[in-house]
């Protein structure tokens, strides 16, 4: 048996990354991975990009990450409210303004997909890990995309698993002779109703491949306090402060 731990979006929520990395420790879980993101709306871009590199974490290049790096100019999204607008702007602007040199350079490396292999007895397990997508890192895929968008991309990436992140939403869905696609949702900036920090845990044996979606508490407040004393818009910790998270 074989156990990988893969996660996504921790968007500088510095306390999410060190509860989901306590759990998977506590799970006995030696291999993780990074699917992206790990900068924009909580103020420890820094911190969280640093800790990934001190744990040699293999990580992709989200569409934030790719943004930071290299200094791209943010375009008004058609699904934002004015006001996310307005407090999208301010916050990438933050990351701009902190992120050290160094770490943009970090950022600037980053690979843009990882593809695995694990034998297992006699079985080889194909795994696909990409941030939105094969072509992109910046497309929403939801669970109730049409299966065929999915079956296609298991088909061209001659993979029987393909794990995203980006919508901060995840899902597991599965489809014949023992293929999944998963989203693996996010750790530092869910859009789940409860909030918690979520990541995934595969689990290989030569017969199959059993996925986990984990989702764990974590010191919200700490985050919350945290960007109401940064330039990071309140919108951000309002948004963490979901009454339906408080209240589990």
């Amino acid at each position: 048996m074989i156990q990988i731990a893969v996660f996504s979006d921790v968007h500088g929520n510095f306390p999410a990354l060190n509860a989901v990395l306590e759990d998977i420790k506590k799970r006995g879980i030696q291999q993780k991975f990074c699917l992206g993101d790990l900068v924009d709306f909580a103020p420890w871009g820094n911190e969280v990009t640093e800790k990934i590199k001190h744990l040699n974490i293999p990580c992709l290049m989200g569409n934030h990450d790719e943004r930071i790096a290299f200094d791209i100019p943010v375009v008004p999204l058609s699904k934002h409210s004015q006001e996310e607008t307005e407090a999208r702007f301010i916050a990438i602007d933050h990351s701009k303004q902190h992120i050290t040199k160094e770490n943009k350079k970090f950022l600037s490396a980053l690979p843009f997909h990882l593809k695995l292999n694990y034998k297992v007895g006699k079985k080889h397990w194909s795994i696909q890990l990409v941030h939105s997508s094969l072509s992109s890192n910046d497309t929403y895929l939801y669970e109730s995309e049409n299966d065929e968008v999915f079956a296609t991309m298991l088909k061209e990436s001659q993979s029987d698993i393909v794990v995203m992140g980006h919508t901060h939403l995840s899902f597991k869905k599965s489809f014949e002779n023992n293929k999944w696609a998963i989203n693996c949702g996010s750790v530092g900036r869910s859009k789940e109703e409860n909030r918690l920090a979520s990541y995934l845990v595969l689990t290989m044996n030569e017969e199959q491949i059993i996925p986990e979606i984990v989702q764990i508490a974590y010191p919200l407040e700490e985050t919350v306090h945290a960007i109401e004393e940064s330039g990071i818009p309140n919108y951000y910790a309002d948004f963490l402060r979901n009454e339906k998270a408080l209240m589990l």
